[in-house]
């Protein structure tokens, strides 16, 4: 099929440097090892906050460096986990001597590679808590994880923690903070078509035209459930009805404690999205979903919530997270309390998001 390509080998380079011609003001990309920073990095006294993983799913990570959310992204290859190295020399270059925040999603590459990362990290001095965001409720497990994987609620904890470390917050309650936000968490997404990778042209799973993926996974993975095609209304209701049924409201946040050579898991018990609460929304396309029908996605969703006395305080729509050229949707809903909402609302200057 025909792309805007010139060699899939050097895809993620030149799409990483046209990142960096278009948002000069806001980052840089340091090649060899490649990473991309906020331009003002390191700043002095902050904590930094530093995440990654496989390329394709932009602006997932690279388009949220900057003021008010990540000091630093590490992209993989396509649906590749960064390597260590890449981890360790973003996490110097953004060390302003309060600590490091590693927000990782939950897939077995990404956690191997962050974790060895956080070990040569602390050798060197620096000190370095970890989230791990498992918010994705079509699956316990996977061929890429073991537990729920990683999806949508990734923004919003590199929004909060961002906000919070501009705001001056310490490591350790900045870590507690985004396994809060990932404990209140939960996505899930639905696939139109399959994505296909630049090394290979050809779609990762085939689809009729009366055919959806159910639960799909960001990597191109197929679904849980391949049912019939109905109306987007129908669809929708189903996404929604799989969020607010989820039952399982013990979850283990992953974390390393400051200092430690080990991983730690904290359980922690969260109550269910219920009567009353407030909540962020989240409607992302998965890379070819036209915008317009986005927001038909979240016309049903906000009709939804408004049906269960669930009060959508924020929102986005538009590719949060993608999956290359995937058509589909990936809803998330994040319930708040008061300091996250005022973390939310903070001033943000990024690729991807700028408010405030």
């Amino acid at each position: 099929m025909n792309r805007f390509l010139n060699d899939p080998d050097t895809f993620v380079k030149e799409s990483l440097e046209g990142l960096a011609a278009a948002h000069g003001k806001v980052l840089r990309v340091h090649q060899d090892p490649l990473y991309v920073h906020r331009v003002d990095s390191p700043v002095s006294g902050k904590v930094g906050i530093l995440s990654g993983g496989g390329s394709g799913h932009e602006p997932l990570h690279a388009g949220f460096v900057g003021r008010g959310m990540l000091d630093a992204a590490c992209p993989g290859e396509i649906f590749t986990s960064p390597t260590p190295d890449q981890i360790v020399e973003a996490a110097k270059a953004i060390d302003g001597g309060n600590g490091i925040l590693f927000i990782v999603k939950n897939y077995s590459g990404d956690i191997m590679n962050f974790e060895m990362a956080a070990d040569l990290v602390r050798a060197e001095g620096l000190r370095v808590q970890t989230v791990v965001v498992d918010d994705d409720v079509a699956v316990k497990d996977s061929t890429y994880t073991q537990g729920r994987r990683g999806t949508g609620t990734t923004v919003a904890i590199e929004k909060i923690c961002g906000s919070a470390a501009e705001a001056g917050y310490d490591l350790p309650n900045i870590g507690a903070l985004g396994r809060r936000v990932n404990l209140h968490g939960r996505s899930i997404g639905l696939a139109l078509s399959s994505c296909s990778p630049p090394a290979t042209g050809r779609p990762m799973f085939a689809l009729s035209e009366k055919e959806v993926e159910f639960g799909i996974g960001i990597h191109g993975e197929p679904g849980v459930e391949r049912v019939s095609a109905v109306s987007s209304d129908e669809m929708v209701s189903r996404l929604v009805e799989s969020l607010l049924a989820d039952q399982d409201y013990t979850r283990k946040s992953h974390a390393w404690d400051d200092g430690s050579e080990s991983r730690v898991e904290v359980e922690e018990t969260d109550q269910a999205i219920g009567e009353g609460d407030r909540v962020l929304a989240l409607v992302s396309g998965m890379g070819a979903t036209p915008l317009a029908e986005l927001y038909i996605v979240y016309r049903a969703l906000a009709e939804h919530c408004v049906g269960a006395g669930i009060r959508i305080e924020r929102n986005l729509v538009g590719n949060l997270v993608t999956s290359l050229d995937m058509r589909g949707v990936l809803i998330t809903l994040v319930k708040l309390d008061e300091e996250m909402l005022g973390l939310w609302d903070a001033p943000v200057r990024t690729a991807a998001l700028q408010w405030g």
